[in-house]
């Protein structure tokens, strides 16, 4: 894992589960996609739920950003820290996320936490059949 930027922040709007905007102490506004998660789209199941729950976290929150690339929206993507918690793992542990497989090498520990939230069927968990985001996002929409 390679560390572009650590930066000291606060959070001032957020997207969905797994991106928010932050204000750097310049006062320049970073979007920030979680790194290794992949959160509920605003209109899938559990969408709002899961930005609910980043935003109990980081909100209005100083939050730690660890740089790690961008994304091809132009995104910075990076861990977060809120609170003194990771919130990928944060988001995780709350059954509010999956594990962004192909992104996730550099977090081994991700997959036990999302292991734990489906066996307790927590929060996204405890619907019947969930469907990944990035598998919703390929489906044909009315």
């Amino acid at each position: 894992m390679t560390i572009t930027a650590a930066l000291l922040t606060t959070v001032i709007a957020i997207s969905d589960g797994d991106t928010l905007t932050a204000l750097t102490a310049n006062h320049q506004q970073l979007k920030v996609r979680i790194a290794a998660i992949d959160a509920p789209e605003r209109r899938q199941p559990y969408g709002a739920r899961s930005r609910q729950a980043l935003a109990t976290l980081c909100f209005r929150q100083e939050a730690e950003i660890l740089v790690l690339s961008r994304d091809r929206y132009g995104r910075s993507v990076g861990v977060v820290r809120c609170q003194g918690k990771d919130a990928g793992s944060s988001q995780l542990e709350a059954g509010m996320a999956w594990v962004y497989p192909q992104y996730a090498r550099d977090f081994p520990g991700y997959p036990a936490l999302q292991a734990e939230a489906q066996a307790s069927r927590r929060g996204l968990w405890s619907a019947p059949d969930p469907v990944a985001p990035w598998e919703w996002r390929r489906a044909p929409r009315d």
